[in-house]
């Protein structure tokens, strides 16, 4: 719990391919699960109780919206770039698409940069 608490809450150091996409996944899970149950509720319930659990499942959503961007960060330090870079996703179009395969899909600096030592070298 404590290597997700730290992979998802600050923002320091840097994180391989694979961290990255295990955020991502956990996050996307977390959304899933509130769709799922806004769905359920709203379908069963309605009503208040639908609106209640509605407003806090978007509380939750913009609370996912820091981990989403320190996964960013932390991908973008290891490719030995500053993480004012998670900005690029704002582009339209293009933004995400480089962002995606940046983060995504390319790899890290090989040894130890500015942002810390290679995630990958006791591995």
């Amino acid at each position: 719990m404590d290597d997700l608490k730290t992979l998802l809450i600050s923002y320091e150091g840097r994180i391989n391919r694979g961290r990255f996409w295990k955020g991502i996944l956990v996050l996307f899970a977390i959304n899933i699960a509130l769709v799922i149950i806004n769905v359920a509720i709203g379908y069963l319930i309605g009503g208040i109780l639908s609106t209640i659990i509605g407003l806090l499942s978007l509380l939750i959503y913009i609370a996912s919206l820091w981990p989403s961007i320190v996964l960013g960060i932390k991908r973008f330090h290891d490719r030995g770039k500053p993480g004012i870079w998670v900005l690029i996703a704002l582009v339209p179009v293009i933004g995400g698409l480089w962002y995606l395969i940046e983060c995504g899909f390319l790899e890290g600096t090989k040894g130890p940069n500015q942002f810390g030592p290679d995630p990958l070298a006791g591995a």
